[in-house]
């Protein structure tokens, strides 16, 4: 894949093969789906999924598999189980082209992605208006 600027993910997904664009139309479809109130952007040149202005999750087409991006410590223990059949490493999760698009687990680390934002932006809003100590 030639590096591009790409200002849409509808230019994205057109710019890769066909057996994996229809992939990546699934899983875009899937994140969509399990984050309805998500912004859909470009961002570091891949699909990703903003709410309230922070980036949720990433999605990526590559030669045999697509990755979903970040795998963080909190959700790579929630789905420890279900990620054993996956290469996962640097905070991405790598699913072979080759294979079904797991759905329900796809859908499952997208909701969990935007909860685990939801909570790290309001614990950082009552950070900013937590009343600041004074040195007696």
């Amino acid at each position: 894949m030639a590096k591009t600027d790409y200002l849409s993910v509808d230019e994205y997904l057109a710019s890769m093969p066909e057996a994996t664009r229809d992939v990546l139309e699934r899983v875009r479809s899937i994140i969509r789906k399990a984050l309805p109130k998500a912004e859909e952007v470009i961002s570091y040149q891949i699909p990703a999924y903003k709410q309230d202005g922070t980036t949720v999750i990433y999605f990526a087409g590559w030669k045999a598999h697509f990755s979903l991006y970040p795998a963080t410590g909190p959700l790579l223990e929630a789905f420890q189980p279900e990620l054993a059949p996956y290469k996962i490493s640097k905070g991405t999760i790598r699913f072979p082209l080759s294979e079904p698009v797991p759905v329900r687990l796809i859908q499952q680390i997208a909701k969990f992605k935007g909860k685990e934002t939801a909570a790290r932006a309001k614990e950082k809003a009552q950070g900013a208006t937590a009343p600041k100590r004074q040195n007696q």
